[in-house]
Formats: structure tokens, C-alpha cells, sequence
């Protein structure tokens, strides 16, 4: 339903149960949700039976004086047919045409703002993502990560936030001075394997590249960088660390333009130090009593704040733990005017949560208990001609974003020919492999593993998920070709005034009622999905709706003779067609209109 129908719903059966409540008794929010069984209406309710034990009476009983209630208010009676109590205590909703008929016409009249909330409504929030370090390739993780961070992003700007994106750089530290010498040493022709390799050296190809690139004099510059040039000088390994980290931050730049994924700013942790904000959390921390030296380390207090032990936050060696500068990140995050702060990392990240809040907390400016808030991504397995694909030859330990792009695009063309060929317009020949990605990588809860399967993701038909939904949206847009020849796409706006009982009414074939209740779900689903950051919730609902199209399509002739039916169904196709653009286009998924 609209959020509009929603809410006038929930009002007449929360003033229901109200009225036959005591005063003082708590009223729980009023949910909906789809019976398992098309035949037992269009929503379910069950708030008799979360009440029945605190009013003492039984749930069925309890449900009939509800739906008595309900029956008398004038908003439910616009938008209810009938009601039936069910089971222990259900109440099932059957909604009048009238009611159905609504959801279609927005869709149609709304357009692509089907769905969305009014921008800015909800006030601002800042989405961290991918925050890869630059010491090598984007692996399949960080492509989660992008999935995830993304989607979650536009799916916030749907219902209404300012959304702000941001990439946190760790560029400092010893991973960074490892990165040099790793360079340092192909740039003197040593490899892995060689007797003075470096024990904690990067092994992968692209440390021969980037000494290669750094010897030859050549210029690189990240996205929103300075360009570095490569001085030749082996001996000058802090010209070295600053090629190299600018060489790897254009290589992810790369990457994410070919998973269309974007950034407001980039945060380099580095700047952390330089501006004195590290120091200054620390020094905060230890004004107000929140630390303590123990065997030559400073200790944060954070069993103050939940975690299981206190931690270290200065080593006895005189350098910070890599919570430290996390803690003086967030800092800035809040004094940026970010009340919500969502992060999007993987699940070895669990431990520093705890850490980096009761940081926040000991600093005492305000920040609320419980920010930022977190999403946790588990490992994804990459499948590959039946095998497990451990390891890629350019990355050396782990398969990267840009392998599973190139995979799953159908070609041979690689992203690096396209971006030294000058190709105009790169990022389109890896449009499917991009659809397939973050498609795949999405239709898994975050905090479960995921096996993505590169045969899968190259198939043309119903078993891959991405292509089955795609393919909904290119029959329906051939189904209108052959309705009204090439500018089909202009008549679709006099579909929102057809007669619509021939799909919402009594007559309506069940495959009919099942995709309208679907496109009805719709708002809901994306205001659910934003409260619980929970993207997946899109992909899941997108391929449910592809499937009751599918249904709908195979059962119910469009193009018939019948001018009021033939209207009927396809403003029907008009508002499905519309909700798979807007939810694909909620994911960064494309619709294409062939196929």
C-alpha cells in the first residue's frame, strides 16, 4: 500500500485497540505484511494476539472486537473490503478496488519518483563504504562493500535523506611504509621468492607495475589528488610511498567507475595526524579521566562502556592503535553536522566497535550512545568453471572487483585496454558484468556468506536472478512496442485515467490481484528497507515481483480485444514496469529495454 493508505490503516486500528484498552496500557505499532496465501486476503494483521495476554482476554475474541472497530472508522472503510479473523487470532484484509486501484495510478502519475520521499525530509546522513586501504587492488570484499554501501545510500536518498558518501583512506602507518619497500624492491629487480625479498613485502604483480611506472618517470593522480610523477630515485622511498599510494588510489578510482559507484569526499587518515586531530582526541581522552598507564602503554577504559576488557590505545613503543585514529575520524564526522553515521565494513571490523564508541562516549561531546551505526559483511566465495577461485595473478592473494566485472561481462575486453585505449564512454562495455555484480552481491543478507558463482552470472535465462528481473522489464517494454510501435514510451501517461476494475476487481484473474498487492508493497518495502539498512530487502522483493509478473504474463492475454480490458492490463504493466526501474534503479542496477 501507499504510505498514505498505510497510515490511515494503522490509525483506525491503533484508535481501535486503544478503545478497548485501559489508559494506561501500551499499544504496539500496527504492522502489515502479505498472508503466505494469496486466498486469504491482501494483508494480515496480527495485533490482537501481541495484546491478547495484557488485556486478558482471548485472541480471537479480541480480534472480532478489533474488526467490530475498525468497521465503524471511516478511513478503513475507503480502503477495506472485508475482514476475517483467522487462526489463533489473525486478521485478514481484503482492500476494495478502489484501494488497489490507488497504488497504480501513483505509479504511473509518479513516475520515477514512485516510492521516494520528499529529498531532504529526513535530515543528513553520512554513508562510509569501500574505505579500502591503498596497499593493493579492490578485492570481492571491498566489491560487498560497494554493493552494499551504494544501495544503501540511494536507498536512504529514496525515503528522503541527504545523503553524503565517504571513503576513508588509511594511508598511514606500517602497511602504507610496507607498500614502499615492497616497490622499493621490484624497482631494484628483486621478487618474491629472492633471498632478500622483504618478509612483510606485497607479493602480487601490481608491485612490479607500479615500479615499473615509477622507474619509467611516468605521472598518475587519484581523483582528488595532485599528480605525482615518478622520480627514478630507488634510494627515495618516501617518493616512492607517495607514488605508489597515488598509483593505487587511481587503480580503485578505476574500479569504482566501472561499478558505478561514486564518493562525496575522500578522507585521508593521514590528515588525521597532520591537522593534530589524533593527538587531540588522545589528549581529550586523558583530560577527563578516561585512560590510564599500565606497563608503559596508555589503556582507554572501555569496560566503562561495555566492551569485555579495557584497550590499548598508545603502544609502549609510543605509536597509536589502529582504533585511535578512528575514534578522532568519527570525531570530525560529528562535528561535520552527521547526527547518523552509517559504516559499511566487514566483519573483522566487530571488535573495533565497541572500541570506537566508548572513544566517542569518553570524549563527552555530545555524541549519542550506540553511534555510528554499523553494517557487517561476511567473506563471499568466488566460483569459477565449477572450481573455487582462490587467488588473482594481478593481486596475488584474493580476486578482485575488476576480476569478477570482466567475468561476469560476457567478453574478452578487459577494463585496463579500455581506460589506455581511450575508450569513449569505458564504464558502458561493462554494463552487464556491473548489473550482474552488484546484483549478486546484494541478493544475500550482509551478514551472511556468499558464494558468487561466475557461470551463474554469465547464464541467459530464469536460473540467474539479475537477468530473470531484467528480463521482466525488456518484455514488458517489447509488449508495449508492439502496442504502440516505437513511441510507445509517450502514450504510457494516458494509462493513469483507464478503468482499472478489470485488474482490481472481482473479476481480475488471481495472478492479476497477486502483482497488484506486489506493486502495492512497494513504498512500504523501501521505507522497511531504510529503517533496518537493509538493501538486500530490494533485490529480494524485486525478483518476488519479476515472478508475479512472469505468473501474471503466462495466464492473462494483454493485448486482447477488449479495449477496457486491454487498458486495464497494461496500465498494470505500465506501473510493474515503472516499480522494477525504480527498485533497479535503487540497487544501481540498469533496465534495459532489450534483451
Amino acid at each position: 500500500m501507499l504510505p498514505v493508505q498505510t497510515s490511515k490503516l494503522a490509525a483506525a486500528f491503533t484508535d481501535a485497540v486503544r478503545s478497548l484498552a485501559p489508559a494506561d496500557a501500551a499499544v504496539p505499532a500496527i504492522a502489515f505484511e502479505r498472508p503466505k496465501v494469496a486466498a486469504h486476503g491482501d494483508l494480515a494483521c496480527n495485533v490482537a494476539m501481541q495484546m491478547a495476554r495484557a488485556l486478558k482476554s482471548n485472541p480471537r475474541e479480541l480480534a472480532q472486537k478489533i474488526v467490530d472497530a475498525v468497521r465503524a472508522d471511516a478511513r478503513a472503510a475507503e480502503l477495506v473490503a472485508g475482514m476475517e479473523i483467522a487462526g489463533p487470532g489473525f486478521i485478514n484484509l481484503r482492500l476494495t478496488p478502489a484501494a488497489k486501484a490507488e497504488t497504480l495510478r501513483a505509479a504511473l502519475q509518479q513516475g520515477d519518483s514512485f516510492g521516494a520521499q520528499e529529498q531532504g525530509s529526513r535530515g543528513r546522513v553520512l554513508v562510509e563504504f569501500v574505505s579500502a586501504n591503498p596497499t593493493g587492488p579492490l578485492h570481492v570484499g571491498h566489491g560487498r562493500q560497494a554493493a552494499l554501501g551504494d544501495a544503501l545510500a540511494n536507498l536512504l536518498s529514496w525515503q528522503g535523506y541527504g545523503v553524503h558518501r565517504e571513503f576513508y583512506y588509511n594511508d598511514a602507518g606500517v602497511q602504507i611504509q610496507n607498500l614502499a619497500v615492497s616497490v622499493q624492491a621490484r624497482a631494484r629487480g628483486l621478487k618474491p621468492g629472492d633471498a632478500n625479498w622483504p618478509e612483510a613485502a606485497y607479493n602480487g604483480d601490481y608491485i612490479a607495475d607500479i615500479a615499473a611506472d615509477y622507474m619509467a618517470g611516468k605521472t598518475v593522480r587519484a581523483s582528488d589528488g595532485e599528480p605525482v610523477t615518478g622520480t627514478g630515485d630507488i634510494e627515495d622511498l618516501e617518493a616512492i610511498r607517495r607514488f605508489a599510494v597515488t598509483y593505487l588510489r587511481n587503480e580503485q578510482d578505476i574500479d569504482l567507475q566501472a561499478f558505478g559507484v561514486r564518493f562525496d569526499r575522500y578522507y585521508l587518515e593521514s590528515s588525521l595526524y597532520t591537522e593534530g586531530r589524533v593527538q587531540a582526541a588522545v589528549d581529550a581522552l586523558v583530560a577527563r579521566g578516561k585512560t590510564y598507564e599500565h606497563e608503559g602503554a596508555l589503556w582507554l577504559r572501555t569496560t566503562d562502556d561495555g566492551d569485555d576488557k579495557d584497550r590499548v590505545m598508545r603502544k609502549s613503543d609510543g605509536t597509536y592503535t589502529y582504533f585511535v585514529p578512528d575514534v578522532a575520524y568519527h570525531t570530525t564526522k560529528w562535528e561535520r553536522g552527521f547526527a547518523k553515521v552509517i559504516n559499511v565494513q566487514g566483519s573483522d571490523h566487530h571488535g573495533t566497535i565497541a572500541r570506537v564508541r566508548a572513544g566517542l562516549q569518553g570524549l563527552e561531546i555530545g555524541i549519542p550512545i550506540g553511534y555510528p551505526d554499523y553494517v557487517l559483511h561476511k567473506m563471499v566465495t568466488v566460483m569459477k568453471n565449477g572450481e573455487e577461485v582462490k587467488i588473482s595473478k594481478r593481486a596475488g592473494s584474493y580476486v578482485t572487483v575488476r576480476d569478477l566485472i570482466e567475468w561476469s561481462n560476457g567478453g574478452d575486453e578487459t577494463i585496463r585496454a579500455c581506460v589506455e585505449g581511450n575508450v569513449a564512454d569505458w564504464p558502458a562495455h561493462f554494463q552487464r558484468g556491473r548489473d550482474a555484480v552488484r546484483f549478486f552481491l546484494l541478493s544475500r543478507k550482509a551478514d551472511t556468506e556468499f558464494v558468487f558463482d561466475v557461470d551463474l552470472a554469465l547464464k541467459q535465462n530464469d536460473e540467474n536472478p539479475v537477468y530473470y528481473v531484467q528480463y521482466a522489464h525488456a518484455r514488458i517494454c517489447s509488449i508495449f512496442e508492439s502496442w504502440g510501435g516505437e513511441g510507445w514510451q509517450q502514450r504510457l501517461a494516458g494509462l493513469a485515467g483507464a478503468d482499472l476494475e478489470p485488474v482490481t476487481g472481482a473479476d481480475a484473474s488471481p495472478q492479476a490481484l497477486a502483482l497488484v498487492q506486489r506493486l502495492a508493497e512497494f513504498p512500504d518495502m523501501l521505507a522497511e528497507a531504510a529503517a533496518e539498512l537493509a538493501p538486500h530487502a530490494v533485490a529480494f522483493y524485486l525478483r518476488d515481483l519479476a515472478g508475479d509478473f512472469h505468473a501474471f504474463y503466462n495466464t492473462d492475454r494483454v493485448l486482447v480485444d477488449d479495449e477496457a480490458v486491454k487498458l486495464a492490463r497494461l496500465a498494470l504493466l505500465a506501473a510493474t514496469r515503472q516499480v522494477l526501474r525504480n527498485g533497479l534503479a535503487v540497487i544501481g542496477v540498469s533496465a534495459p529495454q532489450r534483451m
